[in-house]
């Protein structure tokens, strides 16, 4: 696992997850000699006590923005997984100055004024089983039992164990908060969209990558064979691909 040059890496997770998830992943990029900085966004991992029903998409996105300014991080290959596609494009609006790359990692694609609700309405039904609750506002992870390819696409019961530890509620208000798109130097920088093919179909997580525009970056595609959490099942596989990502197109 070899790169021509060292890049900084920030790993975002995607809706219920902490920043733990990238535990097998962050080792094998930093061996080969990168900077890597995983956090959790507000309400999850260790800032789980943060959750309450005002923490929304634009609190995530002022999380990763805010990381990157205080860090003082330039050159960045920002990685959004799942969810983490509408926060980390939103981010690229802010600060597209210090960021190098962008990948989607079997991510949300979306439109200026879309939200999680319109890239994914299958999360509708979420949040009308969280209506008929005392707390309407909190979005417990998807059962187990809706998903038959097993926790996020982990099906090793000693993976699935561990992963069930890092997980924890979400807030409505990340779903319903639109991203707001437009920025031309965002729109430049060099993409690449990583698809697992044995994760959940096409329109059920993501888009179809969006044809490319006048003023768009140069984009790629990429498939790694895996259920949607990659990270846990194939991690180097999934640095490799990472540190593809880094280099020139």
């Amino acid at each position: 696992m070899t790169a021509s040059r060292t890049h900084t890496y920030v790993l975002v997770h995607g809706a219920w997850h902490s920043g733990r998830v990238w535990d097998r992943v962050a080792p094998l990029l930093a061996r080969a000699g990168h900077r890597v900085l995983a956090p959790s966004l507000t309400g999850h991992g260790e800032r789980a006590h943060l959750l309450g029903p005002e923490v929304g998409l634009d609190t995530h996105v002022a999380d990763v923005v805010g990381l990157l300014r205080a860090e003082d991080l330039t050159g960045v290959v920002l990685v959004g997984h799942s969810y983490a596609g509408m926060v980390v494009a939103a981010a690229a609006e802010q600060v597209p100055e210090r960021i190098a790359a962008l990948v989607h990692l079997d991510a949300m694609v979306p439109a200026d004024g879309e939200s999680v609700l319109d890239v994914l309405p299958a999360t509708r039904h979420l949040l009308d089983l969280a209506a008929r609750t005392d707390t309407p506002w909190r979005i417990p992870p998807l059962p187990e039992r809706l998903a038959p390819a097993g926790l996020f696409g982990v099906t090793d019961p000693a993976d699935a164990a561990w992963l069930r530890t890092l997980l924890s509620d979400e807030s409505a208000r990340c779903f319903q908060q639109p991203v707001r798109l437009g920025n031309p130097a965002a729109a430049a920088l060099p993409r690449t969209y990583v698809h697992c093919v044995d994760g959940l179909p096409d329109g059920v997580v993501r888009r179809p990558v969006p044809a490319a525009r006048p003023g768009d970056g140069p984009s790629r595609v990429r498939e790694l064979r895996s259920g949607h959490d990659c990270m846990v099942t194939v991690p180097g596989e999934l640095a490799e691909l990472l540190l593809q990502a880094a280099e020139p197109f």
